[in-house]
């Protein structure tokens, strides 16, 4: 080898060596230059190839448009809402209620879970779940605006936020758990019948007056086969509720419940103008029985704890209004006639 060849590869040794060095200052001073100009290298790339967008940018506008959809800016967190459902109960379809949910919480993502899955097990035990559809909100529902605005409507449980659906007007679709049917219970039928009807009612009602009548009813057609339970609901703005429901209880005493109950739906429109309790201690009389025991029993208001109780329970199962009735699982309201109890009895009997 020449001196010529050794000092040609030297220099090509050095001109590669500033080759290199110019590369990686060029690479140093495009880092650096992104870093301080708010990233423009990387929203250039997202740009191009169409995979996001720039933080900068998008902290200027509140709404901007991409592949067909219309993007909103909110002041407001995400809030993750876990839906727990029964795929095959038609009535508890949450389309509507989602829609609406999404109106007053537009920032809100859902998870669906089946409840007789592992996981929805898990959250009906935890929460005590009676219902179907329930919704069980993150903590960061207490971040929005609609939180702020309607409390009264969760109940946290750990740092999570069971919605109250009833309370809020949504019906319930399902229900996992039934009325307990107590010992102190008026009844009627064998306790062990494959369906048992269970009413919470109010003798001030007009409606619970005429499903009253279409219970009696099937409790003749159907006496062999299905048992009947009533439980009292007094509401508040039936001044003479309570009333007649502690006297419909005096009456149970004396064995003549289903009786004195046909004597006060009969009779709503006399005792419901009245103050006090005469009226109900007349009807005693003339069912015969005996007035002191019965006299004695409503003015101490003997049973006012079962009424109280029989409302607490209604209160469980996010029951406010009457007449309301449970055939085994099928949950009902308002004034059914004979030939529709009938026809839910029947298909409950079949299954």
């Amino acid at each position: 080898m020449n001196d010529e060849t050794s000092i040609s590869e030297e220099k090509d040794s050095q001109e590669s060596k500033k080759d290199k060095k110019m590369q990686n200052l060029i690479s140093v001073i495009i880092l650096l230059s992104g870093l301080f100009i708010g990233s423009l290298f990387v929203d250039v790339a997202q740009f191009v190839k169409g995979s996001g967008f720039s933080q900068k940018n998008l902290s200027k506008s509140d709404i901007f448009e991409s592949g067909g959809k219309t993007w909103v800016a909110y002041g407001e967190p995400a809030v993750v809402a876990q839906i727990i459902n029964d795929d095959n109960c038609e009535k508890c379809d949450v389309s509507e209620a989602l829609v609406w949910f999404r109106r007053v919480l537009p920032t809100v993502s859902t998870e669906k879970i089946a409840y007789d899955s592992a996981q929805g097990k898990q959250l009906i035990e935890k929460y005590q779940i009676k219902t179907l559809p329930a919704f069980i909100f993150d903590e960061d529902i207490t971040k929005t605006d609609f939180y702020s605005q309607a409390q009264v409507l969760f109940e946290q449980k750990d740092s999570n936020y069971a919605l109250k659906t009833q309370e809020l007007g949504l019906p319930a679709g399902k229900y996992l758990a039934l009325p307990e049917i107590k010992e102190d219970d008026p009844v009627s039928g064998p306790k062990d019948a494959k369906v048992k009807v269970v009413i919470f009612s109010d003798y001030q009602c007009p409606y619970c007056k005429l499903i009253f009548k279409s219970l009696r009813d099937s409790m003749n057609q159907y006496k062999d086969a299905v048992l009947f339970d009533y439980k009292h609901l007094p509401l508040e703005f039936h001044p003479q509720a309570n009333n007649a429901a502690l006297a419909s209880a005096c009456a149970q005493e004396q064995g003549k419940f289903w009786e004195y109950s046909d004597k006060l739906y009969a009779s709503q429109a006399e005792w419901s103008n009245t103050k006090d309790t005469a009226k109900f201690k007349d009807y005693a009389r003339t069912l015969g029985l005996k007035t002191a025991e019965f006299n004695q029993c409503l003015d101490d208001k003997k049973y006012q704890d079962k009424i109280d109780a029989d409302k607490t329970e209604a209160g469980n199962f996010g029951i406010s209004g009457t007449p309301a009735l449970f055939i085994n699982d099928d949950f009902e309201t308002g004034a059914l006639s004979a030939d529709q109890l009938k026809e839910i009895i029947e298909a409950q009997l079949n299954k």
